[in-house]
């Protein structure tokens, strides 16, 4: 017969439940759940002692983020703010965003063929939220002509023109003055 049978063990359990405290058992002494909280005090006194609180960066500043109203989602917007992430915005905001920046991303590019395809891409996306009919935001950010957003980028790309240099006058030739 095995030593430890899960049936034996069960009904066993079962037996002393039911039974209740029996009078004839000693007490249990007190064990290490019961003494938990002297345990941590303890051990932030020690904390205390060596200085690991002392210049804390919220040291007598009220805890930000807490507030009257709260939000069960505070922790994902702090996450968000934190990690500095970004297009997990519902996608007519995200249109928004990325057509304010459009310009300087398209001055990024070197290539002609890159600002189209990106100016594709990026109508191409808006087309796509338009059919969506998960509701949220409206999609007012306006499809790009590429050609015009071309010759914009190609604009921007051109140097400045020179500015106009003053013809060359012939050196002045001074004279010495003797004196007679």
């Amino acid at each position: 017969m095995p030593e430890h049978d899960p049936v034996r063990d069960a009904a066993r359990y079962r037996v002393d439940r039911d039974r209740g405290p029996d009078e004839t058992e000693p007490a249990r002494p007190p064990g290490r759940m019961e003494n938990r909280h002297l345990w941590v005090d303890v051990v932030i006194d020690q904390a205390i002692a060596r200085g690991e609180f002392d210049d804390l960066p919220l040291a007598g500043k009220p805890i930000p983020g807490i507030g009257a109203q709260h939000d069960p989602d505070w922790w994902l917007k702090a996450l968000i703010e934190r990690e500095h992430i970004s297009g997990v915005l519902p996608e007519a905001i995200q249109l928004r965003k990325d057509e304010a920046v459009l310009p300087e991303r398209l001055d990024r590019l070197h290539d002609e063929a890159d600002v189209r395809a990106a100016l594709e891409e990026f109508n191409a996306r808006i087309v796509s939220a338009r059919r969506q009919l998960l509701g949220g935001p409206p999609v007012v950010t306006p499809l790009r002509d590429v050609e015009v957003e071309v010759r914009q980028w190609l604009d921007r790309r051109r140097p400045p023109p020179a500015p106009p240099v003053e013809p060359a006058r012939p050196p002045r030739r001074w004279r010495r003055r003797t004196s007679g």
